[in-house]
């Protein structure tokens, strides 16, 4: 998988900066994890969801699943254009059909702009100051 290079820039930092195996002392085990527990292992998925939660209620959000960040970062990257199958890929579905079913509400938000992108260029007056948004003079 690959990730951009300002996340692996601070996972690289967070990393560098644990400084839990100084506390461990000998009761740390190197897991090769970067996000870990004050012995070196890694989280649990429970002890993850209980504090992402905590997170969330001190910060005022509303609760979700931690699972759910992955619904932000594939909006994202289709509303960049990003290729279907490059993000059924990431989210590691199994079928592309999976991942157009789930985002079909960002495709057709999409679709909509474009539509209402190229209603404004054809509804252009000819006769305004203003040069059309998009296309050529027609002699």
């Amino acid at each position: 998988m690959t990730l951009p290079a300002r996340c692996v820039q601070f996972l690289k930092l967070h990393r560098e900066h644990q400084r839990d195996r100084d506390t461990a002392g000998t009761a740390w085990r190197h897991s090769g994890h970067v996000f870990i527990t004050v012995q070196g292992g890694p989280i649990d998925a429970i002890n993850l969801n209980r504090t992402f939660t905590t997170f969330l209620r001190n910060g005022g959000l509303r609760l979700v699943r931690f699972h759910h960040l992955r619904h932000p970062t594939a909006t994202l990257l289709l509303e960049q254009g990003a290729e279907l199958v490059a993000i059924k890929e990431l989210l590691a579905h199994a079928h592309t059909g999976v991942t157009a079913t789930v985002y079909a509400h960002v495709r057709l938000r999409l679709q909509r702009d474009a539509t209402d992108a190229l209603s404004t260029t054809l509804d252009h007056d000819p006769t305004d100051d203003d040069p059309p948004l998009a296309g050529a003079t027609v002699h």
